[in-house]
């Protein structure tokens, strides 16, 4: 079974969060830990704060890493005027770079097959583009989940909204949403 953060842990919040902030906390706890406990237990206090600390570090290298946001923009304008055949390749080979094996199907309503560490995950993308995106497809990216036994999928979107019946659909079927931003943040990611 694989391990998920919950979304809310405080761990999953500062790993969301600037960097700066986990050394922040790092520091109120430990002049708080300083400050309140006996001297000779206060280094304790101190020494409490390491998973933060790393998490602070996590997030950092993750925000060195991550393309800017103009950089972002740029591809998001880029992708929004792909034909689709481009925009699938680019995918692809984005996931291939991930260390994934990617297959495209030959019809229904998963257009790629992407499997990592012996799970699978379809992807349904073909409305990239669409301007409001309802439950209807992911439905039919749930029941082809079912029929597959894929416990995960993805529907990728760069322009629109979902309907709050869609998100809701989504997230209690195991169906990630990869919007804009992160489909940008996907395509410029290296090895």
């Amino acid at each position: 079974m694989k391990f998920k953060m919950a979304e809310k842990s405080l761990f999953a919040v500062l790993l969301r969060s600037p960097w700066w902030v986990s050394f922040l906390v790092v520091g109120v706890i430990a002049l708080a830990a300083g400050a309140l406990l006996p001297r000779e237990y206060a280094y304790v206090g101190a020494v409490g704060t390491l998973p933060i600390f790393v998490v602070g570090c996590i997030a950092a290298w993750r925000q060195l890493r991550a393309p800017s946001p103009a950089r972002v923009e740029e591809m998001l304008g880029a992708v929004n005027s792909m034909p689709w055949r481009q925009f699938s390749d680019a995918l692809e080979a984005a996931w291939v770079r991930d260390g994934c094996t990617v297959e495209k199907p030959k019809s229904g309503p998963v257009d790629l097959r992407v499997a990592k560490g012996g799970q699978a995950t379809l992807v349904s993308a073909k409305r990239w583009k669409a301007a409001t995106h309802g439950i209807e497809p992911l439905r039919e990216l749930q029941a082809a989940m079912q029929a597959e036994g894929a416990a995960t999928g993805i529907y990728v979107m760069t322009q629109g909204q979902l309907s709050d019946n869609a998100r809701l659909f989504a997230r209690d079927n195991g169906i990630t949403v990869l919007q804009g931003p992160g489909v940008a943040n996907l395509l410029l990611a290296k090895a």
